[in-house]
């Protein structure tokens, strides 16, 4: 049968709309479509209204119909629809996925997510028996190494849009301003998304360049979908372009480093290499420090922290292509 037989159609569309109405609340006709839309399934509110009145009577859905807009719900102990219900541990791992990574997933992807995540909150509402998962969430967090900043302030919309150019791989047009408070506007090639510390950047190709630059998305004033798709470069790796230190100010330049710093303050250092080379000479009051690491602002500024803790600082370019 071909996948997209009008009946394939009409049955994946009854199902993702049953996987979307929950147990713990009545939701809208009007909420189904929204995210029904966002999960790139389009249907007209009239039509999703009769969908909904065909449900409800051939699985006893609950209707709430003593004010408009009607709500609907699985009726609990309901022998005629068996769908898999949440459990607690996946209300806790979307609970946290919801928390930690909003801005790292694709707005669409969120929106559409919405009501499941309204069902995680509920699941771990209950005192019983979910406390425990409902208690962890007060026991994890992530902290910061550094002196803790409030997050900058995004423009939404233009964080949707560039989340969405770079899940569809869409050219961007976007207006920014640059490190010199310049108004720029660009056609840009999303190619990442990096969350450090309270901020987020995306990592881009500039049109007519071949190299990668990052802007600070909280500088995105505007930022719009070309119609345009774009096939992602082969010649990019996201993860080596992070492990070469570009989000530190670098440009993928190894050093071999040799430094001595204080016991009081290098004390650490056992514990958390700087490099899976480091050596580590231990004298009466300092450590004497070798490893191979990104030369990059960062390291210099991590070094600078240590004020006179930290001497006899030598580096060396390390050329692994020789």
């Amino acid at each position: 049968m071909n996948k997209k037989s009008p009946l394939n159609e009409s049955l994946n569309l009854a199902l993702e709309i049953l996987k979307r109405i929950p147990r713990s609340r009545y939701v809208t006709v009007k909420e189904l479509h929204d995210q029904l839309c966002e999960a790139g399934m389009s249907r007209d509110i009239r039509s999703l209204q009769r969908i909904m009145e065909t449900l409800s009577v051939q699985f006893n859905i609950e209707r709430n119909d003593k004010s408009k807009p009607y709500g609907y719900k699985l009726a609990h102990g309901n022998a005629a629809l068996s769908l898999p219900t949440m459990s607690a541990h996946e209300s806790l791992l979307l609970s946290l996925s919801q928390q930690y990574l909003s801005n790292l997933l694709p707005g669409n992807v969120m929106a559409s997510m919405e009501g499941f995540f309204q069902e995680a909150r509920y699941n771990l509402s209950v005192t019983t028996p979910h406390q425990k998962e409902k208690d962890w969430l007060k026991k994890v967090r992530v902290v910061s190494e550094t002196q803790p900043l409030l997050a900058p302030t995004l423009d939404m919309k233009a964080l949707q849009a560039v989340t969405q150019g770079l899940y569809e791989d869409r050219y961007l047009v976007i207006e920014y301003v640059n490190s010199k408070d310049e108004q720029k506007k660009a056609t840009v090639m999303p190619l990442g998304i990096a969350q450090q510390g309270s901020r987020l950047y995306l990592v881009c190709r500039f049109e007519g360049y071949t190299n990668e630059r990052t802007v600070a998305i909280h500088r995105v004033r505007q930022a719009a979908l070309s119609t345009f798709n774009f096939e992602r470069p082969k010649d990019f790796d996201f993860a080596q372009y992070d492990a070469d230190g570009r989000f530190g100010f670098g440009e993928g330049k190894h050093c071999r480093i040799k430094f001595c710093i204080k016991k009081t303050d290098g004390y650490f250092l056992r514990e958390t290499p700087l490099s899976e080379d480091q050596d580590l000479i231990e004298f009466n009051e300092y450590f004497q420090v070798f490893a191979t690491v990104i030369d990059s602002l960062y390291l210099q500024k991590w070094l600078n922290s240590f004020g006179d803790n930290v001497w006899s600082v030598e580096k060396q370019v390390v050329d692994f292509a020789g």
